[in-house]
């Protein structure tokens, strides 16, 4: 052998993301940031590292196009860094995790399936699903939870599959929440069918007629109805069982120059991989807050429309 070199392995991460110091945090606006391997080092495996990176990015970006476009208050800067550092944090604690595993012999391991359960939970990490933020202006403490534990408050929206009651196309649900600046609302109806009496029903006038409802107050007046909140409605009866007639306008807003309606926004359980089961989901029916980072920032029961309203004002500025 000619030539040999060791690579070490440095962790690191630094104090803050932004530039305001610990002891004034809370009294000014971060006008300064930073993101991705300038943040936290590691080592290079898995991709974690681009991974990471790109979601300090995304988390970043979107905060700044929501208070350049003045819908949101410059405080939800502030939530840069305390979220991705945490995140930053736990990087290393796992890298360190994922060293100790790569360096054991066969031998050391106590079952043969255990570095294979190992590097699925470093695929896991990397695709950002174990990622939990902390309760802030924009993730609710977990009062709720018990109305969809397959959801966890604070982690990424762990998608399913459902058919759109338009054209009976099976897609993900996760899929609806675009890499763009709208806040998703997805309303798991109760068991009631479309159009009956409902607190499904009473969620849409709310939302629709409310002063107080976050889509009235929040959606600029030359946006669509849909510009800020993507409101999508999943019934849980089957695909040829919801008539879209009976749907309330609500969850079919009129979009575009022409003001045609969108019906793209009304789903179905599927047969046979129904999303209630499959993620817990109360029969009763629940609200989900879903950020433009597609992170799931509270989940209410359907009657909550004063909690809503609330939550929704922390992170939003009036448009009227």
């Amino acid at each position: 052998m000619a030539w040999y070199s060791v690579y070490e392995v440095g962790h690191g991460v630094c104090e803050r993301f932004d530039d305001v110091p610990l002891a004034e945090v809370g009294t000014r606006v971060p006008r300064v940031f930073i993101a991705g391997n300038v943040g936290h080092t590691h080592s290079a495996k898995a991709g974690q590292g681009m991974n990471v990176s790109m979601q300090d990015g995304f988390n970043l970006g979107g905060k700044l196009a929501h208070v350049l476009l003045r819908c949101s208050s410059e405080s939800l800067l502030a939530t840069y860094s305390a979220e991705r550092k945490a995140i930053g944090e736990d990087i290393i604690r796992f890298d360190q995790w994922w060293a100790a595993v790569m360096a054991k012999s066969p031998q050391e391991f106590d079952h043969p399936s255990d570095f294979e359960d190992a590097y699925l939970q470093i695929t896991e990490f990397a695709q950002v699903f174990m990622a939990q933020y902390a309760p802030s202006m924009i993730v609710a403490e977990p009062e709720f939870q018990i109305l969809a534990t397959g959801f966890p408050i604070g982690k990424r929206f762990k998608s399913a599959v459902a058919p759109r009651v338009v054209d009976a196309n099976v897609i993900h649900i996760g899929h609806e929440s675009k890499a763009n600046d709208r806040w998703c609302l997805f309303v798991f109806a109760d068991s009631a069918q479309a159009g009956e009496a409902s607190p499904t029903a009473a969620l849409a006038e709310w939302l629709a007629h409310s002063p107080k409802s976050p889509v009235h107050t929040t959606t600029p007046p030359t946006a669509d109805e849909n510009g800020w909140f993507n409101i999508k409605v999943i019934h849980q009866q089957a695909q040829t069982d919801v008539a879209l007639s009976r749907v309330p306008a609500t969850y079919m807003p009129r979009v575009g120059r022409f003001g045609l309606i969108n019906y793209d926004g009304v789903f179905a359980a599927a047969p046979g991989s129904d999303i209630f089961e499959q993620r817990s989901i109360d029969r009763g029916g629940a609200i989900f807050l879903v950020r433009p980072g597609q992170y799931v920032a509270n989940i209410l029961p359907l009657t909550a429309t004063a909690e809503l309203a609330e939550v929704a004002r922390r992170f939003t500025l009036t448009q009227w």
